[in-house]
């Protein structure tokens, strides 16, 4: 991946955060940094995967490179919430 396309995907990741937490609220016990770091390194894993799998380029902006931004964002998402999850 070039450096470039890590940077597109870092902006994307932003932009992949927030939605990810829009569409996952609730308590996982992540604050906006967190949420913000969480959705740049879901969005180059989501963007990895998709350019292995031929959905998505990394580096591109496009329908199916935010798709595969918030999927990534989700899934890091939800794992933090399982491995930090606070007991009630």
């Amino acid at each position: 991946m070039s450096l470039q396309a890590l940077l597109i995907w870092s902006v994307l990741g932003l932009v992949a955060g927030i939605i990810a937490k829009l569409i996952m609220p609730g308590r996982q016990g992540i604050n906006p940094i967190t949420t913000v770091l969480l959705g740049i390194a879901g969005s180059i894993i989501g963007g990895k995967v998709g350019s292995l799998v031929n959905w998505g380029v990394a580096g591109e902006f496009s329908i199916k490179g935010i798709v595969t931004a918030v999927g990534g964002a989700l899934l890091l998402m939800f794992v933090w919430g399982l491995i930090f999850k606070k007991k009630a």
